[in-house]
């Protein structure tokens, strides 16, 4: 199981932690933000595929917001995500 880290930009939320492993995440935690919310999406979401997640997640806007607690977890997956595919790829 790897553990992640992420300091999202332009919402309430200050810290984003989460694993995963095989592709599902795990462990999902929000530092900040509106905490009843985010931790119905952090229970929601355990066990989660990561890629699945992103997609679905992914635009979600908060408010006059251009982003989202939300929007910024599918930022992170795909961060992490594309960042393991080059990996895998200059494995090759």
């Amino acid at each position: 199981m790897s553990d992640y880290s992420y300091v999202p930009q332009g919402v309430c939320a200050k810290d984003i932690k989460f694993s995963l492993k095989n592709g599902k995440i795990h462990n999902l935690k929000f530092t900040g933000g509106c905490m009843g919310n985010l931790a119905a999406i952090s229970k929601l979401l355990e066990g989660a595929d990561a890629q699945k997640t992103a997609d679905l997640l992914r635009g979600n806007i908060c408010r006059n917001k251009q982003t989202s607690c939300a929007d910024q977890l599918a930022q992170a997956l795909d961060d992490i995500l594309m960042q393991k595919s080059d990996d895998k790829e200059k494995e090759q």
